[in-house]
């Protein structure tokens, strides 16, 4: 039969099969899409961020924590330096276009909401609080908090009940987790501006002990191994350090996460990644070879690119 000579019954149902397969295929298409979203890449995510086309990137890190963050002659060192340039590096800054600006304790949140730096890696704890006023990448390195005490205290200071003790003068930084869990537990400190002053105070015979994270701890003990020693005390928490980013800005945070998590992924069964080097060249030696880079969370999907230029 032709099809011009067909009846018009079989016309109107040709037609409608035709646009019922049509619909069809529409609405598979639109599933599929759905399903396989187009990924960013990360120049595209770079674009979003405050930092796209800026020729400094400014890295807030602690200028006084031996092992993590200090300046030696001039020239930064440690395990968050270490980090802070994998991640510089990763946005396609130079070693030439980093400027690492010393930040105290209470002064992290301030200075990245106040556009002072771009991103703040100095052992910086992911807390609840905090995120309601920076966002946080990471973690990268999960610690506890302990106390520091002079080889002239050992076996007088060994518990929590032992710091509550009037006798004893606890030091911490003001601003810290460290402060906040020792209120927690009813101890009072002392507060100074940084760990450095908790340290320096403890030697002129100001203070009987500190207490801080067990990484900051392990610098200074890396230092006078002679003067110090570290007591663990069960705190019952551990501290989640994360680099901290303006809360205005979560594209920076997602490409922050995102090469955290591309350090993480090269460094598993024991592989060569970014944060091993740095561990292996800082922290390591004190606290152990065993320890290994945490997972970050909320990473995104996103498409590497080759030219990392930020310009």
């Amino acid at each position: 039969m032709n099809p011009t000579s067909a009846p018009p019954r079989y016309r109107s149902l040709a037609t409608s099969v035709a646009v019922v397969l049509t619909l069809a295929l529409a609405a598979a298409a639109g599933c599929q899409s759905q399903q396989d979203p187009k990924l960013q890449s990360v120049q595209e995510k770079l674009k979003q961020t405050h930092i796209y086309q800026q020729g400094k990137l400014r890295i807030g890190v602690a200028g006084t924590e031996p092992l993590m963050g200090e300046v030696d002659n001039g020239v930064y060192k440690g395990f968050d330096i270490e980090v802070a340039r994998y991640i510089a590096a990763s946005l396609g800054y130079s070693a030439e276009d980093i400027e690492f600006k010393a930040v105290e304790t209470e002064n992290r949140i301030p200075s990245l909401q106040g556009g002072d730096v771009d991103l703040v890696v100095s052992s910086f704890s992911i807390t609840e609080e905090r995120e309601k006023l920076v966002s946080f990448a990471g973690p990268y390195f999960v610690t506890t908090q302990e106390v520091l005490i002079p080889v002239t205290m050992k076996g007088k200071i060994q518990t929590i009940e032992d710091l509550r003790n009037p006798a004893y003068r606890i030091c911490t930084s003001g601003g810290s987790t460290s402060e906040e869990e020792l209120e927690r537990h009813k101890v009072s400190p002392l507060v100074v501006m940084t760990t450095n002053d908790c340290v320096t105070g403890i030697r002129a015979g100001r203070y009987d002990a500190m207490s801080s994270d067990e990484t900051i701890l392990a610098g200074f003990m890396s230092r006078y191994p002679k003067e110090f020693e570290i007591v663990g005390m069960p705190f019952g928490t551990s501290e989640r350090l994360g680099i901290g980013v303006p809360i205005t800005d979560p594209a920076l945070r997602d490409l922050v996460a995102y090469f955290l998590q591309k350090s993480y992924l090269a460094g598993r069964n024991g592989g060569s990644s970014p944060w091993r080097t740095a561990y292996n060249k800082t922290l390591g030696p004190w606290l152990g070879a065993d320890r290994n880079q945490p997972a970050p969370e909320k990473v995104p999907d996103l498409i590497d690119f080759d030219e990392r230029s930020p310009r």
